[in-house]
């Protein structure tokens, strides 16, 4: 490996791979979630799906990339010819992922100016996405800048995620003090923590193992990129852990920072795009100082979805690269050019294309459930079956224990990975089938 391929320091490597986990998800759905299925005792369950299901599949991807140094479907095909469908399902669902997450990074940064230069939201955000032409011009603007950073590799990626990352954190506390200092904050603290085992039943266990495997990006080929520049004597498990500690973090603030500023004004929670785009607006023009603190939320927001959008661009990049050796720039450039027009039927799909269907999902819709419900899943499923069985973990494990670091929870990982894990993914697996066949024929 090149120098310039590899990660020029420990904290780069935790912050870029924090961030790339760390994303929308962390911001708009993880706190509603955790207020509507019970509070704390969600909590619990998610910290404990953390620890048998997200760092282990998070431990066999990074070792995996670094042992391989390939890109993800390079690097299953070298443990097993057959194995390179985990590593396709990967790059494929990278891809389309970004083609959807760009439109909504699009939203952001239209809102994120319209607070810089008005010091409002804009008047309707039905009517923007609604727009024949704005929320592709948007769109493409957020792929050009996660290209431009991308276009300079791993140094790119590195400084990147070294500045925003910290302002990141900032920006969360500022706004967390500001949103719990509202009279009758508490009644949005209580909605995210207060024990009700009422509403804590079978679906919210279901709720939390799933917000796991997509909280951490499993299965998407980032971890398996990132950890094939990372040096060998740079401990896998505890940058795993790291990260997934960080990436928890951020989900527990981001509803400390928003629901106790929701309830304090009456508002209904909500999860998801009516959270950012509809109920905080309303939050943020019933403050004093509301303008400043909304361009706080929005750059806060938006450093989540950059980093993301960042990770999964590099997916498709570190592949593009390998299998047809092209100078990155070029790579990156029409990888970024594809993955900007297939997203366009994504942004149109509110307005021009609202009443275009595929199988009762709107197209932005349909592609969120190629990648959430098959690809993802179904990657997951047969990752743990070719490294678990037709491989073995013990070489990973190898792996791992360079430059005389101890693995001390090797015999727990390697049972996680053949037994513990599968069964969780295979529940995310019909999870994702049911919300499918409901939708369809509903």
């Amino acid at each position: 490996m090149k120098h310039h391929n590899q990660w020029t320091s420990k904290i780069g490597f935790i912050l870029a791979t924090a961030g790339a986990a760390i994303g929308l998800g962390n911001l708009w759905k993880f706190p509603y979630l955790m207020g509507r299925n019970g509070g704390f005792p969600f909590l619990i369950a998610y910290l404990f799906f953390i620890v048998i299901l997200g760092i282990p599949v998070m431990i066999t991807e990074m070792s995996l990339g670094r042992k391989t140094r390939h890109n993800p479907v390079h690097a299953y095909e070298d443990i097993h010819p057959h194995a390179k469908i985990v590593g396709i399902f990967g790059v494929l669902a990278a891809f389309l992922i970004l083609s959807y997450y760009s439109v909504i990074g699009g939203w952001i940064l239209k809102y994120f100016f319209s607070y810089l230069t008005t010091l409002q939201a804009p008047a309707d955000f039905n009517a923007f996405i609604g727009s024949s032409w704005e929320p592709i011009v948007w769109h493409g603007i957020f792929m050009f800048l996660t290209v431009a950073i991308c276009l300079y590799g791993i140094k790119g990626i590195e400084k990147a995620s070294t500045f925003m990352m910290p302002m990141l954190f900032v920006l969360l506390i500022v706004v967390i003090v500001r949103s719990v200092t509202l009279p009758g904050a508490s009644e949005g603290l209580a909605f995210i923590f207060k024990p009700n085992m009422e509403s804590f039943h079978l679906e919210s266990i279901n709720a939390a193992l799933g917000q796991v495997f997509y909280s951490l990006s499993l299965c998407m080929g980032i971890t398996v990129t990132y950890g094939s520049y990372l040096n060998k004597k740079e401990s896998i498990p505890g940058s795993c852990i790291k990260v997934a500690v960080l990436d928890t973090m951020v989900a527990v603030m981001a509803g400390i920072a928003i629901f106790p500023a929701v309830f304090a004004f009456g508002l209904e929670p909500a999860q998801g795009p009516g959270l950012i785009f509809g109920t905080l607006p309303k939050v943020f023009s019933s403050i004093t100082g509301g303008g400043f603190f909304a361009i706080a939320f929005f750059i806060l927001i938006f450093l989540a979805a950059l980093t993301s959008a960042i990770a999964l661009l590099e997916v498709s990049v570190s592949y593009a690269l390998e299998k047809w050796k092209f100078g990155r720039k070029k790579t990156v450039i029409v990888t970024g050019i594809l993955i900007f027009l297939i997203g366009i039927p994504s942004a149109l799909s509110f307005g021009v294309l609202g009443d275009v269907t595929i199988l009762n999902y709107s197209v932005f819709d349909f592609i969120g459930m190629i990648t959430d419900n098959i690809l993802l899943p179904l990657g997951g499923l047969f990752m743990c079956y070719y490294i678990g069985w037709k491989w073995s973990p013990k070489y990973l494990v190898e792996e791992i224990e360079q430059e005389g670091i101890i693995f001390k929870w090797k015999k727990i990982w390697i049972f996680c990975v053949r037994f513990i894990t599968p069964i969780l993914v295979l529940i995310v697996t019909i999870s994702g089938f049911i919300n499918v066949y409901k939708t369809i024929f509903s």
